[in-house]
């Protein structure tokens, strides 16, 4: 009986620190206990040591608590620190479980509305904490009436959303009526919508990768550069994620190896400090500098 009672308290607990708000009547619900129990127990933590927080009709533990902060200390993650966690888990593509349980235990310990709140306004927030949930559970969801500027039309999408890009600006989905994956802007759409069905085209998302220049694809490209000091720096001014992919040569310069989604980017940089810059290792990619500078000619 004991045990019963201490396992009922503990889930009281842990339901009332994962930084979101619970009405009495939504506890009793969800741990099916009483609401003469739900009192009894917040009274027992109030008597421990806790701050429990009274907002409205809604509760919390205060993480000021100090058997919390004792507990929590070093593995609790601040809302700030929760939202750039869950950005860059909903960016990477992967199928691996590993990531699958670390977007759920922060879905668990930060709720999705406050994480899609931050910086966005409060339709968009509304579309992100769907999505969130969507990719979380794996569900598909209806873009209800999404605007797309390039057909100039208006009109629902049903897709399996899984993957963000942009900074959650954008939303990577499997399209059901196309049969094809597409990245779809969450501003677009008017609404975000869950339908009560799972994915079942899991085997055709494709990855979705953004290279060093901000280019995005499905697949990479290999590409080598050997730079001397004047494109070393312009490169770390401009791109300062390339120090991790450049290594120091015996003459001085320093040599890019990188991948790309698109050789637009790249070239670009590349055709901007052409004397301080070598291709090495990549015929595909010399093979487009040499059309682009043709064409370039061609027009001059």
């Amino acid at each position: 009986m004991e045990l019963e009672k201490f396992a009922r308290q503990l889930r009281l607990m842990v339901l009332l620190t994962q930084n979101r708000t619970h009405t009495v009547e939504e506890m009793c619900q969800m741990l099916h206990m009483s609401r003469r129990s739900i009192y009894r127990y917040l009274d027992v933590f109030k008597s421990m040591g806790f701050v429990v927080k009274k907002e409205g009709t809604r509760y919390r533990l205060d993480h000021s608590s100090p058997f919390y902060q004792e507990v929590a200390a070093g593995i609790h993650f601040t809302e700030e620190e929760g939202i750039v966690l869950t950005q860059i888990l909903n960016s990477v593509y992967s199928r691996s479980p590993q990531v699958r349980h670390l977007r759920e235990k922060l879905g668990n310990l930060y709720d999705s509305e406050v994480l899609s709140r931050h910086g966005v306004n409060d339709k968009q927030a509304r579309n992100l904490s769907k999505l969130f949930q969507a990719i979380k559970e794996q569900r598909v969801v209806l873009l209800k009436n999404y605007n797309s500027p390039s057909s100039g039309t208006v009109s629902n999408r049903i897709v399996e959303p899984y993957l963000f890009t942009a900074e959650n600006a954008e939303v990577r989905c499997y399209e059901l009526a196309s049969g094809m994956n597409k990245t779809f802007k969450v501003a677009r759409a008017e609404q975000v919508e869950l339908l009560d069905l799972l994915w079942t085209h899991e085997e055709a998302h494709s990855p979705f990768y953004t290279d060093l220049f901000g280019f995005t694809g499905e697949k990479y490209y290999p590409v080598k550069l050997l730079m001397g000091q004047l494109a070393t720096s312009v490169l770390l001014e401009e791109y300062p994620d390339a120090q991790r992919q450049l290594t120091m040569q015996s003459d001085g310069r320093h040599l890019l190896q990188t991948e790309v989604c698109s050789y637009l980017g790249i070239s670009r940089f590349v055709l901007g400090l052409f004397e301080d810059i070598e291709v090495v290792d990549s015929p595909d990619f010399q093979e487009y500098l040499q059309q682009r500078i043709a064409h370039l000619i061609a027009q001059s």
